[in-house]
């Protein structure tokens, strides 16, 4: 069966006429579309044609819907044994996260997996493998590493797709767990790219499946690789435009790319379209980030505001991470240090969290004259640290370090250490460059090579200060305090070439800024004289 899904929509906003991300469809006005998903079942025709619109839901990770819908499969269909495997994976929530499921979606996927079993006997061969896949993640819950089983349900994924070759849907969540299991340290991209191989061929047969166009952003969300996923993003909206995460999910693209625009319609969309607030805050912190880069910090504000109205509501989970990080950005991205060290910091966050505003106050109070504050963040970010490492996360403990040691750069410099501020800046660099991104996040709040790049140029060292923004540039390119940090140092150098082409590029980036923005006007003036 091949369903396209097709049904009374909420009101989801439309993107601006013109909008070059606006891959359209012929879709019927007001109807809510997710796309078009073949995964056979034995069950009755309905049941059938609801599971595969419950399963497009989950590939957009659109999973309180999904949830309800795949009830519904076993509302048509008591006997449907794939029903209660949908209500399973999809408790799950976002594998790309590697976090592990609340308490509460545990036992919502061990009780589908306990209706599920009396089920199989009625069950195919393909679909009690399916089950066993499912079982594969959720065996030995809570108390087994979640980790470990991500790993068993790859296994375990694999087998039902080298038993059903002829099973797309088997190689798509394959595909899925084996990004959702890649190394953050591993900057070959290794397991990615084995999943892109695995998931392009089928996006080529069925381009209007959901997964495939997410699962093939996911995969190349990396600065070396992100140009070959821009088709995936620039069409993945138009394939399922109902699912608040089909709209936000280009724009992991759009900002590697630093294509700022986009990733501003794109993420102003995910959050008109996302019903639950503190959901809307992971599309909001992109759309922050890209604003801060186009100089447009009265909009970038505007949403900050808009987030920051309930804030006891925000910072639990893994979202508050975005909650935390909007103002932080807003403060540091405008060099307004004394707002930085002013941020509040939560309690009963999780130690990555609260690291967000530990650092922010640190930089800020470094770089205003107060250092015994700035101090004082650096020790609170070394007990976040620690926290962290023994809670065995050492993707978050390596960027927390990394925002501690940048921290204590310039909290050193400040002392007047010099030696010592380039040597903690220059480490801050190379720790946070051993891993990737969190898919929670845009980009760094301030990335450490950046700084490092700040710091040389308030030493006089400009010549290292270019080598540091334009590798700062590589990773994170379009960045507009990387830009001008670049263009400025080039000119100190004497290397006018490079400094006009990048107060050319400045200019371009910035041509929507805000009157109140400095760097303009440098840059102006700068070619002027040229």
């Amino acid at each position: 069966m091949r369903h396209r899904f097709a049904v009374t929509s909420l009101a989801v906003a439309l993107l601006a006429p013109g909008s070059v991300t606006a891959a359209q469809h012929d879709h019927p006005a007001g109807q809510e579309v997710i796309g078009t998903v073949s995964f056979p079942v034995s069950c009755s025709a309905e049941a059938g044609r609801l599971f595969e619109r419950a399963v497009a839901m989950l590939h957009s990770f659109w999973f309180d819907r999904a949830e309800h819908a795949f009830r519904d499969v076993a509302a048509a269909d008591p006997s449907c044994m794939m029903a209660q495997w949908g209500i399973a994976m999809t408790a799950w929530g976002n594998p790309m996260t590697r976090a592990a499921p609340a308490p509460g979606q545990t036992e919502v996927a061990q009780a589908a997996l306990a209706a599920a079993r009396p089920l199989a006997a009625n069950a195919t061969p393909r679909e009690r493998a399916w089950l066993d896949a499912a079982a594969a993640l959720w065996e030995g819950a809570p108390e087994r590493d979640h980790t470990a089983r991500m790993r068993a349900h790859e296994v375990a994924q694999k087998r039902v797709m080298d038993a059903n070759p002829g099973d797309a849907e088997a190689a798509i969540f394959y595909g899925r767990i084996v990004v959702a299991n890649a190394p953050p340290a591993d900057l070959t991209f290794a397991r990615q790219l084995h999943a892109a191989e695995v998931l392009e061929p089928l996006f080529a047969r069925q381009p209007d499946h959901p997964g495939l166009a997410h699962y093939i952003i996911h995969a190349f969300d990396a600065p070396a690789l992100a140009g070959q996923g821009l088709d995936a993003a620039r069409r993945y909206a138009g394939i399922a435009p109902a699912a608040p995460h089909a709209l936000h999910m280009p724009s992991h693209i759009f900002t590697r790319l630093g294509l700022w625009d986009e990733s501003i319609a794109m993420n102003t969309r995910s959050a008109q379209a996302e019903p639950l607030p503190d959901a809307a805050v992971h599309p909001m912190d992109y759309m922050v980030y890209a604003y801060l880069q186009l100089g447009r910090d009265r909009e970038a504000g505007e949403v900050v505001a808009r987030a920051i109205q309930n804030p006891d509501t925000y910072y639990g989970g893994l979202l508050g991470y975005n909650f935390a990080a909007m103002p932080a950005r807003y403060a540091l991205e405008r060099e307004r240090w004394a707002e930085a060290r002013a941020l509040p910091v939560p309690t009963g966050a999780a130690p990555f969290v609260t690291a967000v505003p530990r650092f922010a106050r640190a930089l800020g109070a470094a770089r205003s004259g107060g250092v015994d504050q700035a101090s004082a963040e650096v020790d609170a970010l070394a007990a976040l640290r620690d926290a962290l490492r023994a809670q065995q996360d050492a993707y978050w403990a390596t960027v927390v370090e990394a925002q501690r040691l940048s921290a204590a750069a310039w909290v050193a410099l400040a002392r007047d250490d010099r030696a010592d501020a380039l040597r903690l800046a220059a480490q801050a660099a190379e720790l946070e460059e051993t891993v990737e991104k969190h898919p929670v996040t845009p980009g760094p709040l301030i990335p450490a090579r950046e700084l490092q790049g700040d710091l040389l140029l308030a030493l006089d060292r400009p010549a290292e200060a270019l080598t540091a923004y334009e590798k700062t540039l590589e990773r994170e390119p379009r960045r507009a305090r990387a830009l001008f940090g670049a263009a400025r140092a080039a000119e100190l150098t004497g290397q006018a070439e490079q400094a006009r082409r990048r107060y050319t590029e400045l200019l371009e980036l910035m041509q929507g800024a805000d009157a109140e923005r400095p760097e303009p006007a440098v840059a102006r003036a700068f070619l002027a004289r040229r």
